[in-house]
């Protein structure tokens, strides 16, 4: 039995469909790579949470022949919707932490 060696972290290009991590490019200089990112997550989180509610709408109809599709999208939504209150939380006290600084 062999033990394949791992592959740079560099090299990571996320989970497969899962659509957390998107690429491996490197930062751009300046805020608009940041804005852009931030913006592709909300989009993301947005698309999520439509697919969510589009299975539960058609498992309370009785039109979805799987659940498990539906419980999946709700979970993914629910844990990207957590991420991205987390990441909010934490901009907000870092930027609390600045303001406190003294010059």
């Amino acid at each position: 039995m062999s033990i394949s060696p791992l592959s740079p972290a560099a090299t990571f290009q996320g989970v497969a469909g899962s659509g957390y991590l998107t690429s491996a490019q490197p930062a751009a200089t300046g805020g608009s790579g940041f804005a852009a990112s931030l913006a592709g997550a909300v989009d993301n989180l947005q698309q999520l949470q439509s697919t969510s509610n589009q299975l539960a709408v058609q498992a309370v109809t009785g039109n979805l022949d799987d659940i498990h599709n539906a419980t999946i999208a709700a979970t993914r939504a629910q844990v990207t919707l957590e991420l991205a209150s987390t990441i909010r939380n934490q901009g907000v006290d870092a930027f609390n932490e600045i303001m406190r600084m003294q010059a």
